[in-house]
């Protein structure tokens, strides 16, 4: 029964390491159940012996299979446990193979010089056989071999108890040294006549090689269990990966990754169609970095850069260059993986084509400028009265002095300093209409924002004077305050000149819907804060209806009967197109204020 089982248990333990062949524990553990097996059936055969020859040469096949039982032993416990002390497990290997090779050499085997007879004894109810002879004192080599391996399964098990395996330490080891024991003794007092009973190691060694194999077995049921969580996790796995995939196909992103430290790049499929590569192209950064547009390299790579050492995440938009030729705009947003010394080890980025987007923002910004000019050319047309009045002035004083000149010349002798004060006067005139004439132009040219140092006396003074003759046509009285020494600010002249002047004209607007006696106008420009400077329009009209107060920047939102509802979005666009803000309110004397923030240039802020 012993022998079946133990065959049985190294069938098993071997069809495991034949399945997984670093499993080494399982190749020993195969050979010890073998060398039991093997054991207990010369056990069984000396019990049954006729003749004292029969006995002893069973005994000393015996020996070749308790050589397996040792080496194997040691083999398992240092697999298993990780532990034992290599010298003491040599010196047990090499004990016990000189006590086989004495077996075969001395006596009729290691144990009997020779067997003078066979005595027979009861055991459990059946008569069985014991040898009766002269004892081989080099048993004494096998018996060391014994207790050094006693010494080295012990050490192993405290090892492993130490280490914190303690499971294994006490199933294994001390179950080892337990059975052992037993087995020594009981073979001990038999050998040397001091008990006459069968030798029945194989019993103890049978209960080494179930304790053993419960541990394995634990193991392998473990490892299938993990197995089957491993499958399972692998499973959702591959589910969640087809969610990703689904997602990020839906929503047209592409994915790569990039391994800093080998220099290794992965896309999935998407991006590298979006870049224009194949699926079997190898990707480089540096070759990624030629895809994009000359004038966005730089950029890239210093972000990417600004990343790595930061907080790890960018985000940009470039644009790439396909070999056909073709331009696409893209967006990216990544991530940098740092290692636990701080240093960058991956890079984790999504890409996806904004080009559509992008042209619609292009035809968006040419179509604000489009109803930019529109509006100016719509404002300059409400005052075409006050400034043909305005390039009037000069123009008929022109002509006055050139006739007053044309009389002084008739004279014989002509007085050459009033000629030269006529001429003075013509030059001056001519120079007021031009100017006249000059911020028409600008306010009528359709043109990019070009931002240049501003001084803000110069923007108001400007507009103010642009308008004065409406005002004045209108009895309007303007007022204009502006303080000293303000900042310059980095912007647009003409479209800020644009937006004062559509306040201006709003303003007096505004007051023509009423008939008070005070029609005013106030402009008012000062430093606010250390690094921003306020402009108002303030107007002594009715003011703002409160219900519409919070429409009155809508496209098409407008209070007057003829208005169309984009001056002053379009204000408000180009005052944020400058960092700045626009808003209006409501003043509590009566009549409306518009105010406008803008940020002075660097070198203006005042510390």
């Amino acid at each position: 029964m012993s022998a079946s089982a133990c065959l049985t248990l190294a069938g098993i333990s071997f069809l495991i390491w034949f399945r997984d062949r670093k499993a080494w524990a399982y190749v020993f553990f195969s050979l010890l159940a073998i060398g039991a097996a093997a054991f207990a059936w010369c056990e069984l055969r000396m019990m049954r012996a006729e003749t004292p020859a029969e006995f002893a040469t069973v005994l000393k096949w015996g020996h070749v299979a308790v050589w397996v039982i040792v080496v194997s032993l040691i083999g398992f416990v240092r697999i298993y446990l990780n532990a034992g002390r290599p010298w003491l497990a040599w010196t047990v290997c090499g004990l016990r193979t000189l006590a086989l090779v004495l077996n075969f050499l001395v006596g009729q085997n290691l144990n009997y010089l020779e067997i003078a007879s066979i005595r027979h004894v009861s055991l459990l109810g059946e008569t069985v056989h014991v040898a009766k002879g002269v004892p081989n004192r080099w048993m004494l080599v096998g018996q060391a071999a014994l207790v050094f391996l006693l010494i080295f399964v012990a050490d192993a098990t405290v090892t492993a108890w130490r280490r914190g395996d303690r499971h294994r330490a006490r199933a294994v080891g001390g179950s080892a040294v337990f059975f052992m024991l037993f087995s020594c003794f009981q073979a001990v007092f038999v050998l040397w006549g001091i008990v006459e009973v069968p030798i029945v190691a194989s019993i103890s060694v049978m209960g080494l090689v179930v304790a053993m194999g419960y541990e394995l077995g634990n193991d392998t049921i473990r490892a299938s269990l993990l197995s089957r969580q491993l499958q399972e996790s692998e499973a959702g796995l591959r589910e969640i990966e087809e969610r990703m995939r689904l997602v990020v196909e839906s929503v047209d992103f592409g994915i790569w990754i990039r391994d800093l430290a080998r220099n290794d790049v992965w896309a999935t499929e998407k991006w590298r169609r979006l870049f224009g590569f194949n699926e079997t192209e190898k990707l480089e950064f540096d070759l990624i970095v030629q895809r994009l547009h000359p004038d966005d390299r730089d950029a890239f790579r210093s972000i990417v850069e600004r990343a790595a050492a930061g907080d790890g995440s960018y985000e940009t938009e470039y644009r790439i260059l396909l070999p056909s030729g073709e331009t696409r705009w893209i967006s990216s947003h990544g991530r940098v993986e740092f290692g636990g010394d701080r240093k960058p080890i991956l890079l984790r980025a999504v890409s996806h084509e904004i080009t559509a987007r992008k042209e619609a923002d292009l035809e968006a910004q040419n179509l604000r400028r489009e109803i930019a000019h529109a509006g100016r050319v719509s404002l300059m047309g409400q005052l075409a009265s006050a400034l043909a009045h305005e390039i009037n002035q000069p123009l008929g004083a022109i002509l006055r002095n050139a006739e007053a000149a044309e009389l002084f010349l008739q004279d014989p002798s002509p007085d050459l300093d009033e000629v030269r004060a006529i001429l003075a006067d013509i030059r001056k005139d001519d120079e007021r209409a031009g100017n006249v004439i000059g911020r028409m132009r600008g306010l009528l040219k359709r043109q990019e924002l070009d931002k240049r140092p501003v001084n803000v006396g110069e923007l108001v003074g400007e507009v103010v004077a642009l308008v004065r003759s409406d005002a004045a046509v209108r009895h309007v009285r303007l007022d204009v305050a502006v303080g000293d020494n303000l900042p310059h600010l980095p912007g647009d002249l003409v479209a800020l000149q644009q937006v004062l002047l559509n306040l201006i004209v709003n303003g007096m607007d505004a007051i023509d819907e009423t008939n008070q006696g005070d029609r005013r106008v106030s402009v008012t420009a000062a430093l606010d804060g250390t690094n921003t400077v306020e402009i108002a329009v303030s107007d002594s009209g009715p003011g703002i209806p409160a219900d519409k107060l919070a429409f009155i920047f809508d496209p098409f939102f407008t209070t007057k009967a003829n208005g169309m509802g984009m001056g002053l979005p379009i204000s408000r666009n180009i005052i944020e197109a400058h960092h700045g803000r626009l808003w209006a309110e409501n003043n509590k004397d009566g009549g409306a204020s518009f105010r406008f923030t803008l940020p002075v240039a660097e070198e203006g802020v005042r510390k």
